[in-house]
């Protein structure tokens, strides 16, 4: 259980005790700094700690919020600091600094707890002070001030201000208008039912998959059905954050799963709406395959231009002429709202899929969904690809590491990149990205102007190795280089597409469809792990699965040497085996991972 030590003398009528109690806190009094300290020292170092003035007055979700968020291994609100076990160390040297240094005596007029938070700062600890808006927390030091910030408490409506805070600042415009609006009190009803984010993860997940199921029926019923239940998983989807904002209930587990599901939902309904559409005699698995594949492409855009950029300064961010006019644009409230449908977050995208599916066919919502996400990615990444090149920032080692990681090279490639180093160095900064796009393009291009079974897709695989080796044999530190890992993802995916399509089988592109979705869990989950500070997945995994490159040439040579029937039962078995492996791996890191309290990163920004 935490603990809460109320430092200074009680104050008769405050409600403080009773509040830390309801928050889960065990609460200890000491009179001065000296008392304080022994009583932190009896604190098990598993367990969390606070220091809370006893004249505290303030609202209960301030108090909340400087004190329970799990996010940070220290925080503070005026009057109250807290530190979770990672950061007891740097509180107990704040603390015995200040009872050496005679100044926490229960007559001190200041408060001890912002004294150690001071301290902290000076040790330049890294302290998280959260966003209180209107909400009171203030250690009054007379009486009049007293009655001041208790009528100020009295004005502020505290559980409005919680509700209005379980909703991200910045969302898409179906999420913030239609929505958010209700889905927060959802998230209220399951807080004071001990419901937790992740149980509410997982009944969005299973709601969309009995959305595919429905789509899978071929039916009209079924595909009205699936609409509604596709809407239906995207309001869980969006009350299981606002829950976890409502009660502060993060965790390394709920990131990961929240993020995953989001894509295993998305894809599984991709699935459903082949499955239906083949029910009444249409084949659409090129489409579904298509969309998913334009759909990762976009992510690993989003994913490299913010790693890329994570270490970028405020003054380097705004350099370019294109962030300038964005900042003006901004300042003129509609144009916000179109730039961010025009993105197709994934609330105007679910609801067009849902729409769609409800009145036309899979067919048309596939057109309408590729249409739709080719015309965002290419407006996002002009719009990166302008601002990469005229604005004035130096990429860190941290972000080159970040690219290399998320381009997913294989043992083939880095043997090769290896021999090419002297070469690189010598190149123009744009060779990465150029060389990768080239590459890329050669081996999808011959995969489909090719007939199925003939030698060229081979050479151009063999080719793709030597570009992309070259692609990563020097620090991807150029202004472009973050496009590298997306023009990998496009040229691996596609490859698979192509050469499924070419084999004109019956069952080749959905086997196909289970590889790339198998491929593309392991990037995104590349992705969570360099987001959540963990590092790239461990190098016998990139080795076992072969990498990008590695994967291209043996698809290629499956392609080359089997008939088109047995490529298909090869595509299958190597969607098995790569999803076997990938999984359990990634199960495995983010259990251990959640159980020795890592901490979560939740995505606060628009949803892609």
């Amino acid at each position: 259980m935490p603990t809460a030590i109320l430092t200074g003398q009680p104050v008769p009528g405050s409600s403080i005790e009773s509040e830390l109690r309801s928050l889960g806190f065990d609460v200890h009094l000491a009179l001065g700094a000296a008392d304080t300290e022994t009583l932190l020292a009896r604190v098990p170092g598993e367990h969390r700690v606070a220091v809370v003035d006893a004249r505290f007055v303030g609202h209960p979700h301030a108090l909340r919020l400087g004190l329970t968020d799990p996010r940070f291994p220290l925080a503070a609100i005026p009057g109250a600091v807290t530190a979770q076990p990672a950061a007891r160390q740097a509180l107990t040297r704040a603390m015995a600094r200040e009872n050496s240094a005679g100044g926490g005596t229960a007559l001190a007029v200041d408060s001890l707890a912002d004294r150690i938070t001071a301290a902290l700062d000076a040790d330049g600890a890294d302290v998280h002070r959260p966003e209180l808006g209107s909400l009171v927390a203030a250690v009054p030091a007379d009486p009049q001030a007293r009655n001041e910030a208790r009528q100020a408490v009295a004005a502020v409506d505290d559980e409005a201000v919680r509700l209005k805070s379980a909703v991200k600042a910045r969302d898409g415009f179906v999420t913030t208008f239609f929505i958010s609006p209700y889905s927060r009190y959802i998230a209220r009803w399951c807080a004071r039912r001990g419901l937790t984010p992740n149980q509410v993860t997982t009944a969005s997940l299973i709601t969309a998959l009995i959305a595919a199921g429905c789509a899978a029926t071929g039916t009209r019923g079924g595909f009205v059905a699936a609409g509604v239940l596709l809407i239906a998983s995207f309001v869980l989807d969006c009350t299981d954050g606002q829950l976890a904002r409502y009660s502060l209930q993060y965790s390394t587990l709920g990131a990961w799963l929240d993020a995953t599901f989001d894509r295993a939902k998305e894809y599984a309904y991709y699935a459903g709406l082949a499955l239906g559409a083949a029910r009444g005699g249409d084949d659409v698995w090129a489409l579904a395959l298509g969309a998913m594949v334009l759909q990762t492409c976009r992510h690993v855009v989003d994913f490299s231009f913010n790693e890329a950029n994570v270490d970028s300064t405020a003054a380097t961010a705004n350099t370019s002429p294109t962030a300038a006019l964005s900042d003006r644009l901004d300042s003129v409230g509609w144009t916000v709202w179109v730039r961010r449908m025009i993105v197709l977050p994934i609330g105007e995208r679910w609801a067009m899929i849902a729409v769609l599916t409800a009145l036309t066919t899979p067919r048309i919502t596939f057109y309408a969904l590729l249409i739709g996400c080719a015309f965002s990615a290419t407006y996002t990444t002009v719009g990166r690809v302008l601002r990469s090149l005229t604005r004035r920032a130096t990429r860190t080692d941290r972000a080159a590491k970040a690219l290399a990681d998320l381009a997913d090279s294989g043992p083939l490639a880095e043997a090769v990149a290896r021999g090419l180093r002297s070469t690189a160095r010598r190149l123009p900064g744009f060779t990465a990205p150029a060389v990768a796009l080239l590459g890329g393009a050669a081996v999808v291009a011959t995969a489909a102007l090719t007939d199925f079974g003939g030698p060229w897709p081979l050479v151009a695989a063999i080719a793709y190795l030597l570009t992309s080796s070259l692609a990563v044999a020097r620090p991807l530190k150029g202004a472009l280089d973050w496009l590298v890992p997306p023009f990998f993802r496009a040229a691996e995916y596609l490859t698979v597409l192509v050469l499924a399509a070419k084999a004109d089988v019956n069952g080749a592109l959905p086997a196909a469809f289970g590889l790339v979705a198998a491929v593309a869990y392991h990037h995104y989950d590349t992705v969570y792990r360099i987001r959540g500070d963990a590092g790239a997945p461990p190098q016998w995994l990139v080795r076992t699965i072969g990498g990008h490159e590695g994967r291209t040439l043996v698809i290629c040579v499956l392609a080359v040497l089997l008939t088109a029937t047995q490529f298909k039962l090869a595509l299958t078995v190597l969607a098995v085996a790569v999803a076997l492996v990938v999984l359990v791996e990634s199960i495995r890191f983010w259990v251990a991972a959640h159980k020795v309290g890592a901490p979560a990163v939740h995505d606060e920004g628009e949803p892609a």
